[in-house]
């Protein structure tokens, strides 16, 4: 009985924790990796940049619970670009990796699809990510629904 009720409370704070805040937009940013590294830490992608087959970390170093608020705008290509602003823990994150990899790419995936390609050449202290084109008139709308403009009130 017991087991029971012990199981039926973890039941209980998973679901409220599931439906607490459901996101609509999934926003990864990756490392390079090294091309030696194993398929369990690793995975292979084709860059736009060179178009060669390039190694990523599998697990991201920033993700979606990570960003505040984001800046959209027209790209010259018709799709649309951002400026996208991290939290505390994102900036600390975004910072350590702009001084222990650079001279290396971080892969950015919008809703599960490669975007762009950021060389690291200097220090990144702000917490802003810049994605220059490459976002569809859907993933603005999808943003919208999980994260302020910057600019605007808190929700």
């Amino acid at each position: 009985m017991k087991t029971l009720c012990v199981f039926a409370i973890c039941l209980a704070f998973a679901l409220a924790d599931g439906i607490a805040k459901q996101r609509h937009c999934t926003f990864r940013v990756h490392a390079q990796a090294n091309p030696r590294d194993t398929e369990v830490f690793a995975t292979s992608v084709r860059a736009q940049i060179s178009g060669k087959d390039v190694a990523i970390e599998k697990m991201p170093w920033i993700s979606e619970h990570d960003v505040i608020g984001f800046t959209p705008y027209p790209a010259q290509n018709g799709t649309y670009g951002a400026l996208i602003q991290l939290d505390d823990h994102g900036r600390v994150v975004l910072d350590t990796l702009s001084v222990e990899r650079r001279g290396g790419f971080l892969f950015v995936f919008v809703n599960g699809r490669a975007i762009t390609e950021l060389q690291v050449d200097k220090r990144v202290s702000d917490g802003k990510i810049y994605i220059p084109s490459g976002l569809s008139a859907a993933d603005i709308d999808l943003m919208k629904k999980d994260w302020r403009l910057i600019g605007e009130r808190k929700r």
